[in-house]
């Protein structure tokens, strides 16, 4: 596809010309649908271990947000605040470093409107990259209780982990999927943002405002729960009766907290929820606006 397929309207700067000036949306989208192509096609092993590094990358940022907003003592808004803004590295770390996350390539979708990827591929992509998100992240939560740092001092970083997953495991589904759309809503538009950067300044200040949105209004973000339940499940399970009674505290206060009641009450519905929000009501919507092509251009 050439870029006279196209064409950019009067003025507006091709996103392939060297310039500090940020891409206007319609060469955003064009970058956009270009990138889903470059997403689609990559091999199997790249791929999936791009996507181990993102779901790494995003517990970073959540475990930030947890030691943040423990035990503080400011008022609730500012504390989410707060956690919104550490959050944001999670986001920074993918999009500067180089990662491939689920969320994100919700966005891929605008190719295949586009009809240069396959469904298939679309959906291969969707499901390596789920599956490698789901190893990082999993795998970080691990790491995060085997290094007892969730133990350390007055314990309040590992209440603080308890309590973020006992309420994500008692959501209804509902509001977990509604939420799901909107946080993904939120983190598809930062991404979106970064595509018109010049550099990783700009990345950083596109990133940033969206993502701390999301988390500081409380919605669901499927990969992100993915550290945050698990690490509280592996708290539950191993730490030592010195962090319990420290604590003055018990696993029974947390046996809510389950497996089944993550995956049902929470991760399944928050993923739909963000397929949907980033998808259709990001990825579709800006192909419907810049890149479809009118029936008059068909020449029907």
């Amino acid at each position: 596809m050439t870029p006279m397929d196209h064409p950019e309207p009067s003025g507006a700067p091709d996103h392939t010309v060297a310039t500090l000036d940020a891409l206007v949306p319609a060469a955003i989208a064009r970058k956009a649908e270009d990138i889903g192509v470059a997403k689609a096609e990559m091999p199997f092993a790249k791929l999936f271990v791009l996507a181990i590094l993102a779901g790494a990358f995003i517990s970073l940022g959540a475990l930030f947000s947890t030691v943040v907003t423990a035990g503080s003592g400011t008022s609730a808004g500012v504390s989410r605040l707060l956690g919104g803004v550490v959050f944001s590295l999670g986001l920074v770390l993918v999009v500067v470093a180089g990662a491939e996350l689920f969320t994100g390539n919700t966005l891929v979708i605008i190719a295949f409107a586009s009809k240069r990827v396959r469904l298939a591929k679309l959906l291969r992509n969707w499901g390596i990259v789920y599956l490698g998100n789901v190893v990082g992240a999993v795998a970080i939560a691990a790491l995060v209780v085997l290094s007892r740092r969730l133990e350390s001092g007055d314990g309040s970083i590992g209440i603080r982990a308890l309590d973020i997953a006992q309420a994500k495991t008692q959501l209804q589904m509902p509001d977990s999927f509604v939420s799901g759309v909107l946080a993904n809503m939120l983190v598809c538009l930062a991404v979106w943002l970064s595509f018109s950067a010049r550099s990783v300044t700009d990345k950083v200040v596109a990133i940033v405002p969206a993502v701390t949105a999301f988390v500081a209004a409380g919605f669901e973000h499927s990969i992100a729960n993915l550290y945050f339940v698990p690490v509280a499940l592996f708290q539950r399970l191993f730490a030592r009766d010195a962090f319990w009674s420290t604590t003055d505290s018990s696993a029974d206060a947390y046996r809510s907290i389950t497996w089944s009641r993550f995956l049902m009450r929470n991760l399944l519905p928050v993923t739909a929820g963000n397929i949907l929000g980033g998808a259709l009501l990001v990825g579709l919507t800006y192909w419907f606006v810049y890149l479809r092509t009118p029936r008059s251009a068909q020449g029907t």
